[in-house]
């Protein structure tokens, strides 16, 4: 599994991204991040995926080869969980999460992409 998750900061507001990332894990709230319009994400998601199976509300199943995805969302909050998907499939991820302004953070890494971010 490789998890994808997108929040925004309040303006002004700056935080820890690894502190915000457990807090995510704990399903808590975090001061700072705004309200996301998580119904719309999940409609442009099932838009742009609409050739995927759905499997559920808030999962899609390549049909068409391999590679899954599954979407958890808090009111602050989208975490993608991906399963074998394809790089150019989280791209497209990425690239729809942008359009509303969230910037990926890659718990992997760890390291978040937006504007205060710089290669070392």
């Amino acid at each position: 599994m490789y998890e994808l998750l997108f929040w925004n900061y309040l303006e002004g507001v700056y935080l820890n991204h690894q502190e915000v990332y457990e807090a995510i894990d704990e399903q808590e709230t975090i001061e700072g991040l705004e309200e996301l319009p998580v119904a719309v994400i999940i409609n442009r998601i099932a838009s742009v995926f609409s050739n995927w199976e759905r499997v559920d509300e808030n999962s899609w199943k390549n049909k068409d080869g391999v590679g899954a995805f599954q979407v958890k969302t808090t009111s602050q909050t989208v975490e993608i969980d991906c399963y074998g998907t394809s790089g150019k499939t989280m791209d497209k991820l990425v690239d729809i999460m942008e359009e509303f302004k969230c910037p990926l953070y890659d718990p992997q890494i760890p390291a978040r992409y937006d504007e205060m971010y710089e290669e070392e």
